[in-house]
């Protein structure tokens, strides 16, 4: 989750500013650029239970180790809370699940390059202070009530806020962890289609990537429990967006969407100020009863785009949220995956002509079934592996023709080759992991932390 917006602080003169400020966000091909993000859990070795921010085994602790490399520290009331360098941050989750908000890059290699450099930095202090960390979409030993919050504003208020909308919210803020990629669009048209195709194969990246099978040490009953957390977290702001496949969607129409999300804060001289659930339109208008004559400005603006969380969101980039977290070769494989079916003309077409026949039924099908199901979720005759394999098809043909290549000659089709083995073995990773839990492993979840940590 985002910390406070850096976009200048000026008045809101109407609802054509907040549209104009997506549509700059488009640019040309050669300007497009990748950004991977990825959270993960961190547990102290001795007991496997998460960190708190203090102590000197705490979240704190790490951040303050890893300064050395080069980051700035970002505080918060005196408390180390996030790291920023040329681009890139590190910020902490509800309960300190430590993300990487990676820098725009223009390859997937430099983007696995700069996962690799990030974890072993983490590897490194961690090993210091004696913390391990795990990639998986959810927590899976620890009860809601053990794990810890960090000395973070607008999670006191969304922690306060999320009970009265779901009965979820709370599990997606302390016990989840995904990794996405954020990808660019040239104009208002590509980016629709962008939005579709997104949207519709977004069950496909949460089933590849399946890796949340284990509830408090024992099996949820699903494969992905953190995409079904997404189903009763808060109706209001998250979903498949079915009006973006409406005639005439476009900025305004999105626009309109963000403006009735109910609102969580505004950021006021350091200070998170509670204003869940009022409605942005009359923050707009200066007719907030909690601040009167206050009206928003831009920066209240995109610090409210960041509390929208539908399954592929807008901002001046879009976000494909669908996946679990997982291990270092899968944090490269997720954007692989949405780059080579979105950055090359020939490969959006072909997955557009994929799903443009989907109905609305179909498309919550697909979704809704996914978290028990993933590859092996009935569709059309098929399975849901049969259209993963087709995508994955179209994407690899996309990243050889985009023809980036490393050092060694090869193009970025070789970070689709683990999704390649799953769709191969139909064995999603939280399948695997359930084979283990039931026979080598005799039911002991700790053996989890031990043979998956990074």
């Amino acid at each position: 989750m985002s910390g406070p917006s850096t976009v200048k602080d000026e008045p809101i003169s109407g609802r054509d500013q907040l549209v104009s400020y997506i549509e700059e966000g488009a640019k040309p091909a050669s300007a497009w650029r990748i950004g991977t993000e990825h959270e993960k859990f961190g547990f102290r070795l001795d007991d496997l239970r998460p960190p708190t921010w203090e102590g000197p085994q705490g979240i704190g602790a790490l951040l303050e180790g890893m300064a050395r490399f080069g980051w700035e520290r970002v505080p918060e009331h005196g408390k180390l809370i996030a790291l920023a360098k040329s681009n890139a941050s590190v910020t902490l989750e509800p309960a300190g699940q430590v993300e990487l908000s990676g820098a725009p890059l223009e390859t997937i290699h430099q983007t696995c390059c700069e996962v690799a450099s990030h974890l072993r930095e983490v590897k490194q202090v961690a090993d210091e202070i004696g913390l391990g960390f795990l990639g998986m979409g959810f927590q899976p030993k620890w009860r809601r009530a053990d794990m810890p919050w960090m000395p973070k504003g607008r999670y006191k208020i969304m922690r306060e806020y999320m009970p009265k909308v779901g009965s979820l919210g709370l599990d997606m803020m302390t016990r989840t962890c995904t990794v996405q990629v954020n990808l660019d669009y040239s104009d208002e048209a590509d980016m629709v289609k962008k939005f579709r195709v997104g949207l519709a194969l977004q069950p496909i990246a949460t089933a590849l990537f399946a890796d949340s099978p284990f509830t408090e040490g024992k099996p949820n009953g699903y494969q992905s429990y953190r995409s079904h957390i997404w189903t009763d977290t808060d109706p209001d702001r998250t979903g498949m967006l079915d009006f973006v496949f409406e005639d005439g969607f476009g900025y305004e129409r999105y626009t309109d969407y963000l403006l009735d999300v109910p609102m969580y804060f505004t950021y006021r001289d350091g200070e998170y100020i509670d204003l869940a659930g009022k409605s942005f339109r009359k923050f707009l208008a200066g007719d907030l009863a909690e601040l009167p004559g206050t009206k928003a400005t831009m920066r209240d603006w995109a610090d409210h785009m960041t509390t929208a969380f539908p399954e592929v969101r807008l901002k001046k980039f879009l976000e494909m949220r669908g996946a679990d977290g997982g291990p270092w070769n899968r944090l490269c494989a997720l954007p692989a995956f949405w780059v080579g079916l979105l950055y090359d003309q020939a490969a959006l077409d072909a997955a557009w002509d994929l799903v443009k026949d989907f109905t609305r039924e179909e498309r919550h099908a697909l979704r809704d079934g996914v978290p028990k199901h993933a590859l092996k979720l009935p569709f059309r005759g098929g399975t849901l592996r049969d259209l993963a394999i087709e995508a994955l098809k179209i994407s690899a043909h996309g990243l050889r023709r985009r023809a980036r290549v490393n050092g060694n000659g090869a193009d970025e089709s070789l970070f689709l080759d683990i999704l390649m083995q799953i769709v191969d073995a139909n064995q999603t990773p939280a399948e695997r992991k359930l084979e283990l839990f039931h026979g080598e492993w005799k039911g002991d979840i700790d053996r989890v932390f031990r043979e998956f940590a990074y």
